[in-house]
């Protein structure tokens, strides 16, 4: 089973995205900030497939997050979400180690095609 990291300091936000991905029967596990997503990860010794966060968020943001697991953990698929033009943008350099940047708001649909590329890119990898 693939276990997806999800990390969104927006409740309703997490628990859309985590019903959604469970949909296709991955494990989601949740945190509410970067600083967690990253206490878990290391916890867990990386043992996810994918981390899925927004960009925007308090304590530890998801490029500071996506930086350091990339960093810690290079086989880990990175998405970013994002609801502003301008976090984006702070995404742009990134490429080499963000698969993608989703941008809110989105669909069900839409983050479930996400997801399935950017697992899909793992496997190929």
């Amino acid at each position: 089973m693939t276990r997806v990291l999800i990390a969104d300091d927006e409740d309703s936000m997490r628990s859309l995205v985590a019903r959604a991905i469970a949909m296709d029967g991955h494990e989601t596990v949740t945190a509410q900030d970067g600083a967690e997503a990253l206490e878990m990860l290391t916890r867990d010794e990386g043992a996810f497939d994918l981390l899925l966060t927004d960009i925007q968020m308090p304590v530890m943001d998801g490029i500071a997050l996506a930086l350091t697991a990339a960093r810690d953990f290079p086989e880990l698929k990175i998405l970013l979400m994002t609801g502003f033009a301008h976090q984006r943008e702070r995404a742009s350099g990134l490429e080499a180690i963000v698969h993608d940047v989703v941008t809110k708001p989105f669909s069900v649909a839409d983050i479930r095609t996400a997801v399935a590329d950017a697992l899909a890119a793992r496997k190929a990898g």
